[in-house]
């Protein structure tokens, strides 16, 4: 930003790394959106790379939506949409964007579609234009001069592979074979202190069924009215009582 006398310098990202992921065009819909970043909360919390709070900008998403008529091969013209910091913002967005692209074209009106970057406002729940792209020179992608190279090796990525945990989507299935329900899977490996204490809890001895309810109901209630985590309250105790 910049007037007559002086310039000013956003620095809100300043001193940050910043890890970007792409993901193919491969999503229809607002919420399929909003679930993969759901999925990948819980990713960066299982790796414990991150708190994963979106509130805290710890995650954020850009997203780019195109439509494009039934049996046409090209994508449409690309509208980015900034900074979303919630799955709801990005569920609805997604969805708003595509119907006003959607209706637009439906009205003989596609060369109204540019592209461009838009901004998702809260209140009126609507996307609005931020700037203008007039083309690929307009993202600056250039490497940074300051930073070298990363180099990540077959054998270093191996090595990595092999020491990952047990991921949600592995979790999950180890639950989903349990014969516990689609409810209780879901509770129980959305958080990794969840899963664990549960994982040692049934390592005890102690009946699947029966853990999974305790924890889903009084530990739970007591978590959600007292503001904790399961890493806040003190929970020997509850191994010994299911014994």
């Amino acid at each position: 930003m910049s007037s007559l006398i002086n310039s000013h310098l956003d620095s809100l990202k300043a001193g940050v790394p910043l890890l970007e992921i792409v993901y193919e065009p491969d999503i229809r819909t607002g919420i399929e959106a909003a679930e993969y970043v759901a999925e990948l909360q819980r990713l960066v919390r299982y790796l414990g790379v991150s708190n994963g709070n979106m509130q805290e900008g710890s995650i954020w998403c850009d997203v780019n939506v195109s439509v494009r008529p039934i049996g046409q091969s090209q994508f449409g013209t690309k509208v980015e949409i900034k900074n979303l910091n919630s799955f709801s913002s990005v569920s609805r967005a997604i969805d708003f964007e595509i119907s006003r692209q959607v209706l637009l074209h439906s009205q003989g009106q596609s060369d109204q579609i540019v592209q461009e970057t838009r901004l998702w406002e809260e209140g009126a729940q609507k996307t609005i234009t931020m700037r203008k792209k007039e083309g690929l020179s307009d993202y600056r992608y250039f490497p940074e001069p300051d930073l070298p190279e990363v180099i990540l090796t077959k054998e270093y990525v191996d090595n990595i592979h092999d020491s990952l945990p047990e991921l949600p989507e592995m979790k999950r299935r180890k639950y989903m074979s349990m014969g516990l329900s689609m409810q209780d899977v879901l509770f129980l490996a959305n958080d990794i202190s969840v899963a664990e204490f549960f994982d040692a809890t049934i390592a005890r001895g102690d009946e699947v069924k029966l853990a999974a309810n305790w924890i889903m109901g009084d530990i739970a209630a007591y978590m959600k009215s007292e503001k904790l985590t399961i890493n806040d309250i003190k929970l020997t105790l509850f191994k010994s009582l299911l014994n």
